[in-house]
């Protein structure tokens, strides 16, 4: 018996070079001819977090919650005050910043908070890779309250599983929130 799987495996072995792809067809066949935009690469830049200058920002046109967005949206921001480093501006009061949507993530059940996480910050004057690469903001989380909640009527039969339609809150972006990225010098 021993000796039949030593058999299969040298088998096996042997024929994985045989099927082994030297190129990659599913991107030759979907993404042949088109410009794909390289990730930044923050070679030179120093991510010392002595140093970092904060940008405080408020929202343009608030979002009211996660359903309002969607995943490569551009959104933008205004700077709430100056953002200064050793005596030079880095972003003037009233400075236009355009920011991405990278992921939404939506409220589930049993407390869990929707999530809307924002990237690429674009500043004017100043290289994305010397900004925070993104910025998540999250709706209430009701797991904390919920879960303690499910433990305590899970002995009187079906309370406990009601709880499980307890929703999460929604990621919402008020003209009130301050949103803060960082400038790495």
């Amino acid at each position: 018996m021993n000796k039949i799987i030593i058999a299969l495996l040298a088998i096996f072995t042997m024929a994985l070079p045989a099927c082994a792809v030297n190129e990659d067809f599913i991107v030759e066949e979907f993404l042949k001819g088109k410009n794909i935009q390289k990730p930044l690469e923050n070679i030179n830049g120093s991510l010392n977090v002595s140093n970092a200058v904060p940008i405080y920002m408020t929202i343009s046109t608030p979002v009211k919650s996660e359903q309002d967005l969607y995943e490569g949206q551009i959104i933008k921001f205004v700077v709430s005050q100056d953002a200064k480093y050793n005596g030079k501006m880095i972003a003037k009061q009233g400075t236009v910043v355009k920011s991405r949507v990278e992921t939404v993530i939506d409220n589930g059940m049993n407390g869990i908070p929707a999530s809307v996480v924002l990237g690429d910050f674009m500043i004017p004057g100043i290289s994305p890779n010397k900004l925070t690469f993104y910025y998540e903001k999250y709706g209430h989380d009701l797991s904390l309250l919920v879960y303690p909640l499910k433990w305590v009527l899970t002995p009187l039969w079906p309370t406990g599983s009601l709880t499980n339609f307890i929703k999460g809150g929604h990621a919402k972006i008020g003209a009130n929130t301050k949103v803060t990225i960082y400038y790495y010098p």
